[in-house]
């Protein structure tokens, strides 16, 4: 059974930086394309970013060149580097698979909130 976990989100000041984790078990990590996405309050789940097998990115014109993402095979984890934090970032941020950047979504994670301070 796959199971995707995230972790660090938390609270951090306007400007801040945060880096979720999200570590993956039962899975073929390695083959699947990871990806990002934010729920803010009342608001429709939005991706954020995907990073394929080959490292390659996708990322939503609201973050680009805030939040990078990386993966570590190795390690079975995807991060999501949050840089510059606003007030617009705060939401519950999860993770999920699937078999290529086209394909939908297999599992999600729990998600992980994300609060900002001004």
């Amino acid at each position: 059974q796959v199971q995707l976990v995230e972790s660090g989100g938390g609270l951090v000041q306007t400007g801040g930086s945060l880096r979720l984790s999200c570590t993956a078990s039962g899975s073929t990590f390695s083959s699947n394309t990871m990806g990002w996405y934010r729920q803010g309050p009342g608001k429709q789940r939005d991706v954020v970013a995907s990073i394929d097998t080959s490292g390659a990115t996708y990322y939503a014109d609201s973050v680009k060149g805030q939040f990078p993402s990386s993966r570590d095979n190795a390690k079975n984890t995807v991060y999501l580097q949050m840089n510059s934090l606003k007030p617009e970032d705060p939401a519950v941020y999860y993770c999920n698979d699937r078999k290529s950047m086209f394909s939908e979504v297999g599992t999600w994670g729990q998600g992980t909130q994300v609060t900002v301070s001004s």
